[in-house]
């Protein structure tokens, strides 16, 4: 299943006791189509308040046939709230796991740098002047490194704080600014947490030397206050070839 949401009014993806989450939403609207319960694997947990404009999921059912077709997403997208929508549903192995199957994930932060109603629930502002040239010499930075406890959420339950960046930049846009990372998994908060100690490299009050200090640390106590979560969306997940059916 793919899909994407705006994650505003829930408390992230992943079910949770008593809270909003798209999982539980998602849960639910495919069980009513389907006339079976029905439990969604998601590709990962996004945080409260973070978006995904791409999210894969999967799901097992009992039917030997599901019609994978536009009135099987018509279906869906009439009972789901407007925050959330189904592009595209496909077979997949038996084996095929939304979460584990992935090689890659890519996030993007965005950044305004002016006042504008129309993303002020998807993007940061701020209005100090940041140097843009400075906050991609310090991304590349991440490429040389692959602990990345300093960005990790404490006390998170991660196994291993190991991860593999493979892109790490910053793009100008009208009004504007994004940065873009892919690596193969990433750490609850991961992404936040770098982007809010890249902005004092950007304003000119942390150097190069300081920011790669403060990854071979390995202490988030080190690291800058995560960035807000509104400005994080999911924008892609790779998959094997061999894996669709």
């Amino acid at each position: 299943m793919f899909l994407s949401y705006r994650g505003a009014a829930y408390n992230g993806w992943q079910l949770q006791p008593g809270k909003h989450t798209v999982q539980g939403v998602v849960n639910k609207a495919v069980s009513t189509v389907l006339s079976e319960q029905i439990n969604v694997t998601g590709a990962g947990r996004t945080d409260t308040g973070v978006h995904a404009s791409f999210f894969c999921a999967h799901f097992d059912s009992a039917r030997e046939e599901i019609e994978t077709d536009h009135q099987l997403l018509y279906n869906l997208n009439s009972l789901l709230p407007d925050d959330i929508a189904v592009s595209r549903i496909a077979r997949v192995r038996p084996d095929a796991n939304a979460r584990f199957d992935a090689v890659s994930r890519t996030y993007r932060y965005t950044i305004t740098t002016r006042k504008d109603p129309f993303v002020a629930d998807t993007a940061w502002l701020l209005y100090w002047k940041l140097d843009a040239a400075l906050l991609n010499e310090a991304s590349a930075i991440l490429l040389n490194h692959s602990d990345f406890t300093s960005f990790s959420r404490l006390h998170g339950g991660n196994k291993t704080n190991t991860c593999r960046v493979t892109l790490a930049q910053w793009t100008e846009e009208p009004g504007r600014l994004v940065f873009t990372i892919c690596a193969d998994r990433f750490l609850r908060n991961m992404v936040r947490a770098i982007v809010g100690t890249l902005i004092p490299v950007g304003r000119g009050k942390l150097s190069l030397t300081e920011f790669e200090d403060i990854i071979t640390g390995r202490d988030r106590s080190l690291a800058g206050q995560s960035a807000p979560a509104h400005g994080l969306s999911l924008t892609g997940i790779e998959y094997p070839e061999t894996l669709f059916s």
